[in-house]
């Protein structure tokens, strides 16, 4: 069971009753996402590159795509994005997420609520922006060398601590292009040393409101 809550920039997140956890920081969904995924990941390769291919893990409420698309409509960038849930939220519960709203995007709306309709199949968002929801365990993904982008915005280490060890993160570097980047709200000690031992270059920059770090790991 699902449950809408408010977070404190105003915009809604759910908490699940399933792993008793908020799919995002209650300080501030939207500040999350823009922090943690947009500034320091997309913003930070779009720099040297306007096609980028993304991968999500832990697709949730469509928030970091549907901030993503947007962004990628402002910038002007080419961009292929993947994202991977286990446990899709239902199109009702979508509806009730107001993030189109507080992103003055209520005529893109319709994208949103399209992103939690259309499952295992691609979605054309805008003719620079492909979608594709993937219904299933983040630990069977085995792309290689496939993104530049990779999300990692699984629930936290104390609620699923299997999505945090080596296996899936070495998966997930494995999934990444040469200079691709990983980014993540995560900055406990054990997990940056996982990445380090993976062959990941690390860097612990200034995190979202709430939190004094986050990781950002590139792939060497």
């Amino acid at each position: 069971m699902a449950t809408i809550i408010k977070t404190e920039d105003g915009s809604n997140s759910i908490q699940s009753a399933q792993f008793e956890a908020t799919y995002h920081s209650i300080h501030g969904a939207i500040q999350e996402t823009q922090t943690v995924f947009i500034e320091a990941a997309l913003k930070h390769k779009a720099t040297t590159q306007n096609e980028l291919s993304i991968l999500e893990i832990g697709f949730g409420t469509g928030l970091n795509a549907f901030m993503t698309y947007l962004e990628a409509l402002k910038l002007e960038l080419q961009i292929h994005y993947t994202g991977v849930e286990a446990y899709p939220i239902s199109e009702a519960i979508a509806k009730q997420l107001n993030y189109a709203e507080l992103l003055n995007a209520q005529d893109k709306e319709q994208q949103f609520l399209n992103m939690h309709a259309q499952t295992n199949e691609w979605l054309e968002c805008a003719p620079n922006f492909k979608f594709y929801k993937q219904v299933g365990r983040f630990e069977d993904i085995t792309a290689q060398n496939q993104f530049d982008i990779i999300y990692y915005d699984a629930f936290a280490p104390s609620v699923q601590p299997e999505l945090w060890e080596t296996t899936i993160l070495t998966q997930m570097y494995q999934a990444l292009k040469p200079k691709g980047v990983l980014t993540t709200y995560c900055a406990k000690g054990v997990f940056k040393r996982r990445l380090k031992e993976i062959g990941f270059d690390i860097e612990a920059i200034p995190g979202p409101i709430g939190k004094r770090e986050m990781t950002r790991a590139t792939k060497k």
